[in-house]
């Protein structure tokens, strides 16, 4: 039996949604485009989706966060059907293999190792007790599955956005203890980068000088936002918000008085920036 031969009048959300994806794959009748997909050519469209939902919720707009959600979770339908296709896995093992881990990896909520089984009143742990079973757990997995590899690093994936992947490179080796032990330290070492940058700019450096201190300094604002427990991308989201916000205004003003971007000059640009700061503050 498969998703396609479920009765739809009893089916849950969850089997309805499969039985679209497998009807949108399905040979002859299905959608060319749906059919077409591969893993690869899907993945994008994963990160797309998954920055569509952060970004929703860094602007507090929760109306939509239940469809952005949804546009989410359809890429693991889309994966599953894929790969049930192709005799690699199901939805089903995807999601027994979701609760197994998680319910290994919370051995303070499920002390025996099964779904059913509960700690009694009063038996909670500090939070960096969990965290640190939490990895050491993590740690086993990989290395029960040869994912270890010679250098810590390797546990870090390489297909990760740039900046997510240097929090997590720096995240990873801190708990070695490779880290600064006071956000005043990083600080120091962002302002020491910025003079360097400043220097090869005012040398009139090769392109690649510079890109390579502007890196530098990139991955330093990366690590300040560690220390201050911030996530950098939503850092970065919030700021371009920002920025737009404070663009449109500038547009509107303009606008308001005739003058087009066009026609506009920098200083008068730059005027109504100060003006739509002051507004946004």
């Amino acid at each position: 039996m498969t998703i396609l031969d479920i009765d739809l009048t009893q089916a849950s959300p969850v089997e309805r949604i499969r039985y679209l994806m497998a009807r949108l794959r399905q040979p002859e009748i299905g959608c060319p485009w749906d059919q077409k997909q591969d893993f690869k050519s899907i993945a994008p469209f994963t990160i797309e989706e998954a920055y569509e939902v952060a970004d929703t919720i860094a602007r507090d707009d929760f109306a939509h966060l239940k469809e952005e959600l949804g546009d989410l979770f359809f890429q693991v339908v889309f994966y599953g059907q894929m790969a049930e296709e192709q005799g690699y896995f199901n939805f089903d093992e995807v999601m027994q293999e979701l609760e197994n881990k998680l319910v290994r990896r919370h051995p303070h909520v499920f002390p025996a190792g099964t779904l059913e089984s509960k700690i009694h009143s009063g038996q909670q742990i500090e939070e960096h007790t969990i965290k640190a079973r939490w990895e050491a757990i993590k740690h086993q997995e990989k290395a029960e599955k040869k994912q270890l590899g010679e250098s810590l690093l390797d546990t870090v994936p390489g297909g990760m956005a740039p900046v997510k992947r240097a929090h997590k490179i720096q995240s990873v080796v801190a708990k070695k203890g490779f880290d600064w032990q006071d956000p005043e330290l990083v600080m120091d070492k962002l302002e020491e980068e910025i003079l360097e940058l400043a220097f090869e700019v005012r040398a009139c450096a090769p392109v690649a000088k510079i890109a390579d201190e502007l890196g530098d300094l990139m991955f330093c604002c990366v690590n300040l936002a560690r220390h201050y427990k911030l996530d950098p991308d939503m850092v970065m989201i919030q700021a371009n918000h920002k920025f737009e916000k404070r663009f449109r205004l500038l547009e509107k003003s303009l606008k308001d008085q005739s003058i087009s971007l066009d026609d506009a000059s920098l200083g008068q640009m730059e005027q109504e920036w100060q003006k739509a700061k002051q507004y946004d503050e």
